[in-house]
This record gives structure tokens, sequence and C-alpha cells, in this order.
């Protein structure tokens, strides 16, 4: 089994920054794709994020700019970082990825628990 864990969110002012950190333990033979969710209160939950194997990137128009997603293999840690945020950024913030827990096994995807960012003065 793999735990994806999420930490860095809180409260933070309209304009400030936040850093975002998904680590990943348990069986894990290799990460495959690496994404940011979000879902805010009433709403469906969107994709922020997503980083390949290669170091490829996709962002929502809304962060565009604005957000940075990177990752360090040797950690097998996905991070967001979050720049002049916005209170429309106000969510939680959700950690997925694609694993392969053995060679030659399958590769499944997991979810993090999550974790609040609020923007708010």
């Amino acid at each position: 089994q793999v735990q994806l864990v999420e930490s860095g969110g809180g409260l933070v002012q309209p304009g400030g920054s936040l850093r975002l950190s998904c680590a990943a333990s348990g069986s894990i033979f290799s990460i495959y794709g690496m994404r940011w969710y979000r879902q805010a209160p009433g709403k469906q939950r969107e994709l922020v994020a997503s980083i390949t194997i290669a170091g490829s990137t996709n962002y929502a128009d809304s962060v565009k700019g604005r957000f940075t997603i990177s990752r360090d293999d040797a950690k097998n840690t996905v991070y967001l970082q979050m720049n002049s945020l916005k209170p429309e950024d106000t969510a939680v913030y959700y950690c997925n990825a694609d694993v392969r827990e053995r060679p030659g096994g399958g590769i499944a995807n997991y979810w993090g628990q999550g974790t609040q960012v609020t923007v708010s003065s």
C-alpha cells in the first residue's frame, strides 16, 4: 500500500505565498504522474497542476503564472508553490499520484487526505 500525506496548508493573506508538500510512502517502485487538485465548498474538485515523470507540467488557467508544481523523486515528494494567492484559491488541496508498487506490477492511483488553504484578510 501507498500513503500520500500533504502538509503546508494554512491561513494566508491575499497576495501571500504558501508551499504545499505531498510525501509518498509505503511500497513504491516508481511514481509516474503527480497532481494537485482542489475543492472549494460547494464546488467540484478541480485539477490545479500536474507533472509527469519526465518533468512536464500543466496548469489550470486560473493559476498559471502564480503556482509552480515540482517533484523530488529521491524523496517521493511533490510540491506546489503558490504565490500571489487570492481569496478564490481557498479550498482543500489534494495530492494525487500514479504509483507502480513493484517491478512488472500494475499502476494504481492514490489520493492524499487533503490540506486546507484559506486566503483571507
